[in-house]
């Protein structure tokens, strides 16, 4: 890296492309980017001054970035091929590389903790980063989500070796990484745009099992079709689980108080007792148990992840309260797969067990709609009332006959209907207001802050 001066960033306003941006603003790089379409993080970026266009035109990249001889490029799978100034870069001679060959380049030198898995990657980095942080041992961090606790997705400590990332399975990013310390959390059929089938899911999985380090740590949820054959024999493998004593790592005694999780866990290293979870939903005890074995695996001691689970508060967009009010709840979060929403609704209907509980949901990708299509109509119903707003395509094109009312009309004796962006507020206040739960990976997180802002007048006029 030293022989550029600059780095472009091709969708900078990519969760974990903004880290990697920060990351070489703050080593001193001259960085810059494009993206679609501002956002809060985008705008986040650009306060720390790193210039970002919204135009896919080669003449709103600075003249310093088009030197190829000093700009470096990185770029996301979800930027289209044919986007302008990604061309302009391909074919002009430039450095190019993915964002996972850099983080994959990034954390070669170091003791990388990467947490991989359909689901729960963002919670459970942010907490293991979050545990290590409040230990001596410290790390670095690229998180796939804005902690609460830090207000950001990035932070560096220069005397630890120790690196937590996210490992991404879409395009196989995480095949770039190997890991010291890896996590599994689970394995189910996604991105199948990618891969085709869920075979080909669990086989890109086990590649990953296998390039953790010698002498280093793997912990899968137990369950999963990883064993000691898919490792180095240098290598020690864990399993957790959220209450299965079969388990290296467990909780037991868990019980709701105060709208938080009390438990204990179970671990190779004895037991830690009467812990509280600071982040709110059933399904984050097992988040945070997996997240206790990669800490402790990495030195942290009773009293760090005691501390550190009180204080974790969590990411943007998971599981997070706009409204908490006696008599109305707002949550936004990130669920966008079948297993997230129904896991997501059951946390929310078990500490809301006699409310009215209504989720509006943006579907993400039309390929993942049609190819979970019933999955998703399945784990909708768990809500009492459904609104679904349209597709949010990202980087694909429509598919004929795939849009929400497909899903609508899987669901014929649930209470749901087709909604828009214009209309969602009305929509939402035909009914009596109890628990709304705002839920997708599009940009319906973009809508919050209206629907927060209307429904607070709503409250204080009731």
């Amino acid at each position: 890296m030293s022989d550029f001066k600059n780095i472009y960033f091709v969708g900078i306003g990519g969760i974990g492309m903004s880290a990697l941006a920060r990351h070489f603003k703050a080593l001193g790089y001259n960085v810059a980017g494009y993206d679609r379409t501002p956002t809060k993080l985008t705008n986040e970026i650009e306060s720390e001054g790193i210039s970002i266009t919204f135009d896919d035109n080669v003449e709103s990249v600075q003249p310093i970035f088009r030197d190829k001889e000093q700009t470096k490029v990185v770029f996301t799978p979800a930027i289209p091929a044919d986007n302008n100034i990604l061309t302009f870069f391909r074919n002009g001679g430039f450095d190019v590389v993915k964002r996972s060959a850099m983080l994959g380049q990034l954390t070669s030198q170091a003791d990388a903790i990467c947490i991989a898995g359909t689901h729960g990657k963002t919670t459970t980095s942010t907490l293991v980063a979050h545990i290590l942080r409040q230990s001596e041992f410290g790390c670095s961090a690229f998180l796939g989500g804005i902690s609460n606790n830090y207000g950001t997705n990035y932070w560096s400590n220069t005397n630890s070796n120790f690196v937590v990332t996210e490992a991404d399975e879409y395009d196989r990013s995480f095949l770039t990484l190997h890991p010291y310390i890896s996590l599994i959390t689970a394995m189910d059929a996604d991105h199948l745009d990618v891969y085709g089938t869920k075979d080909e899911v669990v086989k890109a999985f086990k590649q990953y099992a296998s390039q953790t380090t010698v002498g280093g740590s793997l912990v899968c949820k137990l369950g999963l079709p990883i064993s000691e054959q898919d490792i180095d024999e240098d290598v020690e493998l864990f399993t957790y689980s959220a209450t299965d004593t079969k388990a290296d790592f467990y909780a037991f005694g868990i019980h709701l108080s105060a709208d938080r999780y009390h438990f204990s866990i179970s671990t190779p290293f004895g037991i830690v007792r009467d812990v509280m979870l600071g982040l709110p939903g059933r399904h984050n005890v097992e988040n945070a148990v997996a997240a206790v074995a990669l800490a402790m695996l990495a030195g942290a001691n009773e009293d760090d992840v005691r501390t550190a689970l009180r204080t974790f508060t969590g990411n943007r967009r998971r599981f997070q309260y706009h409204i908490e009010e006696k008599n109305f709840v707002l949550i936004d979060d990130y669920a966008h797969h079948p297993a997230e929403i129904s896991t997501m609704l059951t946390s929310v209907r078990e500490m809301y067990d006699k409310r009215k509980i209504t989720v509006v949901f943006q579907p993400h990708l039309y390929t993942r709609t049609r190819d979970f299509a019933p999955e998703f109509a399945k784990a909708l119903s768990l809500a009492d009332r459904i609104l679904l707003l349209d597709i949010y395509p990202a980087r694909e094109l429509p598919i004929e006959g795939v849009n929400s009312q497909m899903l609508a009309n899987l669901m014929p004796n649930a209470d749901v209907q087709l909604t828009t962006k214009q209309t969602l507020i009305a929509d939402i206040l035909q009914r009596p207001l109890d628990v709304l739960v705002m839920m997708g990976a599009g940009n319906i997180d973009a809508m919050v802050p209206e629907v927060e802002k209307e429904l607070r007048q709503v409250i204080d006029k009731q």
